[in-house]
């Protein structure tokens, strides 16, 4: 996802399928697809010391920078993470769409076609020089999160 909050690759595959396992077809050819994207921010599930190859695979082959966003562990319950509010957006964007709701879909390529579907509501409307409204009280709190970071970049 890019910073703006547009999808930029998706990968669809089984639920059996680790975090960091999932995440080196999403970042294979990027930089030829995306030659801006230097930085990768991920959460920690995604780093660690007992399996290092994501970010060393992502250094060496892709060009890749992977900033871990850590989660701090003296909070308790939920605190939004530096960018990842654009995440978070996106993703409701996209669960508005009923076809992405549920597992629908019984093949992968099936499924990756529907989330591209889906990313054109936002694409177009920006195009079109639109803002697309947010709706109910979790996405107005992530909208005005997002301007106020924005202000301050």
């Amino acid at each position: 996802m890019g910073t703006c909050g547009l999808v930029l690759r998706a990968v669809v595959h089984s639920a059996s399928v680790q975090d960091r396992a999932g995440a080196k077809p999403v970042l294979t050819g990027i930089r030829e697809l995306f030659p801006q994207v230097g930085l990768v921010r991920v959460d920690g599930g995604y780093v660690n010391v007992v399996d290092a190859g994501l970010v060393g695979r992502a250094a060496a082959h892709e060009r890749l920078e992977i900033a871990a966003v850590p989660r701090n562990a003296d909070v308790k319950g939920f605190r939004a993470l530096p960018r990842r509010r654009v995440v978070e957006r996106t993703l409701s964007w996209l669960g508005r769409c009923r076809r992405l709701a549920r597992g629908y879909e019984r093949k992968t390529a099936h499924a990756e076609a529907m989330i591209k579907v889906a990313t054109i509501r936002p694409m177009t409307a920006r195009l079109a020089g639109e803002t697309i409204e947010p709706r109910g009280p979790i996405e107005t709190e992530a909208a005005r999160r997002l301007a106020d970071d924005l202000k301050n970049e």
